[in-house]
């Protein structure tokens, strides 16, 4: 469940009409900012968008990014992309931080649907006049760059239908490749790029009441390199996105000094979807409300605006 709350009735051109003028005099009124956009959904986010620059002959994204800044405009930046221009964007970024970012990439294609997923590539094009394939390639080598590109360009089936007898062969493979050092990792990679969500979970199932441990605890007893850390992500993804998710954020507020773009980027993305339910993991698994641990750690307008698309109401 999603945590934006956001109007039925609302009008783009007065929605328009107050942000312009929440931007004259001495910087911007963040107070209308936030409370204008951060209770929009994507479709009145961009009619509101498409409202201001008919009105005023100026991108309401590239106006923002003058008036405000820090993490706040980021989160702010990236909340008003559409979904899949959005996750262009942070994939791009991603790629060039290179390998401390590559599980944004990862995250990206293994949570999306196949038709997300395809969007996605589509704005990467629009945006970039390159493919992510090619981005992804040209910016790795060896055994992650076939997985990444593997992941990136897949088109998974999601039909519910599982093969019993495939999962128990392919857990085995697994189980090979990931306990020997020099595994056969050709076949993890055609396994975790090609086969349905529905199907992997079941051999990761069946791995896990074979061998008493996941794959993706098993996978912590190898070599901490890209191509580990990459399959590790995968699996807890196609396993269960909410979890993956909501150890993000403790990671991102446990930290020394929060990891604002691990915080953003799970907030942002997942404010439309799921965030209810990842909050509610959160509390269960930290016994602290997600929203009260965010204040504590962030300040500004950067935090009234991540509160606000947690569902905290003033």
């Amino acid at each position: 469940m999603a945590t934006l709350i956001a109007p039925s009735h609302y009008s783009p051109v007065e929605d328009a009409e107050a942000l312009q003028k929440s931007f004259k005099g001495w910087g911007a009124d963040d107070k209308v900012i936030i409370a204008i956009l951060g209770h929009r959904n994507v479709d009145q986010r961009q009619k509101i968008r498409k409202a201001y620059e008919e009105l005023f002959q100026e991108d309401l994204i590239k106006r923002l990014e003058s008036e405000i800044s820090g993490d706040f405009e980021k989160a702010v930046y990236r909340w008003m992309l559409e979904p899949a221009d959005r996750d262009a964007v942070l994939a791009n970024v991603a790629i060039k931080n290179g390998s401390k970012d590559y599980h944004v990439v990862v995250e990206i294609a293994s949570v999306l649907s196949a038709e997300e997923l395809l969007a996605v590539r589509r704005a990467y094009h629009n945006r970039y006049k390159r493919s992510l394939e090619e981005d992804v390639a040209a910016n790795t080598t060896g055994h992650l760059r076939q997985f990444l590109v593997g992941l990136v360009s897949s088109f998974r089936y999601e039909g519910d239908e599982i093969n019993a007898k495939l999962a128990k062969t392919e857990a085995n493979i697994l189980h090979e490749s990931v306990k020997e050092k020099k595994g056969n990792y050709e076949e993890v990679i055609r396994i975790l790029t090609t086969r349905s969500k529905t199907q992997l979970v079941a051999t990761f199932n069946y791995y896990k009441d074979e061998h008493a441990i996941s794959i993706s605890k098993k996978l912590l007893d190898q070599t901490p390199d890209d191509f580990h850390k990459a399959l590790h992500t995968a699996i807890r993804c196609i396993n269960d996105h909410k979890k993956y998710y909501e150890k993000v954020l403790r990671n991102a507020i446990k930290k020394f000094g929060t990891d604002e773009d691990g915080l953003s980027r799970v907030v942002v993305t997942r404010a439309e979807k799921d965030l209810k339910d990842i909050k509610e993991l959160y509390y269960k698994r930290n016994s602290v409300h997600l929203e009260d641990a965010v204040a504590k750690d962030i300040s500004g307008d950067y935090k009234k605006f991540i509160l606000t698309l947690l569902g905290k109401q003033d």
